[in-house]
């Protein structure tokens, strides 16, 4: 019986000619790594076992991402953990303020996920990295601690589902709009325990920075993993960022899965996910019908901080003003992809318009800092999740889009296309 992508690489980390879905396997691993709020947990852990060395200081990485620059003391002191102990262990890929970036940004970037890899985040977003054509899931600390310690960790083969995306997208349509538009198909556990698999002659007009974003949010639908085929577009990424290529995976064609999805690019609409769950997506046409007022707009995240992210934004902001009643954050997801908004003019755009611009933070995302509702305020944004409370108040309300809509509504200060500008 054939494999699928995923199962492959699980196969060869693995040491095993094949495995099959529902298989328990034990794997070696490439990368492990956490932030400000999970290495903490899992440094503590790791001292339990009574461990005095990491596995390999190389394949570790920490990233203080989530709420720095510190925002009270309580942060302040997760942040000292952490540094005190890569200082310890002398982990090589340690990123502080002014160096940091968002972890699922950052890591790609720095040229550390390459294909065929098998990673490991105490992070439920750490699937973004199946963008590169590695097997990537998130875990939590107490399994960080055993990766940190051992180099392994344990798996169970997870069954797959196949989507085929074919055609190109439509103008201001983009990745996020993608994967709000098969969350909604597959709603918040379509995909439980499941790989997304991607796949399809419209992969070739995906940008390596619309494949982040829809692999990011597969963890939205439940999926243990989501992964990009290796393409021209991804070796092109992972070389111009320093790493090499890898190992290339592809699924055979007897491969088993548990669901087949075809996507036309073509027909994919601008999409919005309504509270409380990114389940709930609806073209932009019912929520401009709707007339949303919005407090708030938040562009940036681990889902759509990148310079695409931000060009995009910055063409709709262009020569127009945010609206008086609304508050637009942006925040360029790398210390590079920052000094690249500059270089190319962005900044300028963004200050003008009436946007305020942070130091890469996951801040408002978690409802951490740098963002928070107030009860009875909107807020459109550009990141992962909507839940209740996500982002302050239990009794305000986020709306998920890209960051052209999100652009286009901090403009027009309620839910609107950049088209109706």
């Amino acid at each position: 019986m054939g494999m699928t992508m995923t199962q492959k690489i699980l196969a060869a980390k693995a040491g095993k000619q094949s495995v099959a879905a529902g298989e328990l396997i034990e794997c070696a691993l490439d990368l492990v790594f956490g932030n400000d709020i999970t290495a903490p947990v899992a440094i503590d852990e790791f001292y339990k076992m009574g461990v005095e060395k990491v596995f390999d200081n190389t394949k570790i990485a920490l990233t203080p991402d989530h709420f720095t620059p510190n925002k009270d003391i309580a942060s302040a002191e997760l942040a000292k953990k952490t540094r005190e102990f890569a200082r310890k262990m002398g982990i090589v890929h340690y990123f502080e303020v002014g160096k940091v970036g968002i972890e699922h940004a950052l890591l790609p970037e720095k040229g550390l996920i390459r294909p065929g890899d098998a990673v490991i985040g105490a992070d439920s977003h750490t699937c973004t990295h199946g963008a590169l054509g590695a097997f990537s899931t998130g875990v939590g600390s107490t399994d960080m601690a055993a990766g940190m310690a051992t180099g392994t960790a344990w798996f169970k083969v997870p069954e797959a589902i196949k989507v085929e995306l074919l055609g190109k997208m439509g103008p201001y349509v983009s990745g996020k709009d993608v994967i709000l538009h098969l969350i909604g198909i597959l709603g918040v556990d379509g995909a439980r325990y499941r790989s997304l698999e991607f796949c399809g002659e419209g992969l070739g007009s995906l940008t390596m920075d619309d494949r982040f974003t829809i692999a990011n949010m597969t963890v939205e639908a439940g999926a243990k993993n989501g992964v990009f085929p290796v393409d021209k577009i991804t070796l092109d990424y992972v070389r111009c960022h320093g790493g090499n290529a890898g190992t290339v995976y592809t699924a055979d064609p007897d491969a088993q899965y548990a669901r087949e999805l075809v996507i036309d690019l073509a027909r994919v609409p601008m999409t919005v996910a309504f509270p409380h769950l990114p389940e709930n997506a609806r073209a932009i046409g019912e929520a401009e019908h709707q007339h949303i007022v919005v407090d708030q707009v938040v562009i940036g995240s681990c889902t759509n901080g990148r310079i695409d992210d931000m060009r995009a934004a910055a063409s709709i902001l262009e020569g127009h003003a945010v609206a008086n009643t609304v508050r637009c954050i942006i925040i360029p997801a790398t210390q590079a992809v920052w000094k690249q908004c500059v270089d190319e003019g962005l900044m300028n755009i963004f200050v003008d318009a009436g946007a305020a611009v942070s130091t890469p933070t996951c801040g408002p995302c978690l409802g951490g800092h740098m963002g928070i509702l107030a009860e009875g305020e909107r807020c459109v944004s550009t990141t992962n999740r909507n839940f209740v409370g996500r982002m302050g108040h239990v009794k305000s309300e986020v709306y998920l889009a890209s960051p052209s809509v999100a652009a286009a509504s901090a403009v027009a200060g309620y839910i609107c296309s950049p088209t109706s500008l």
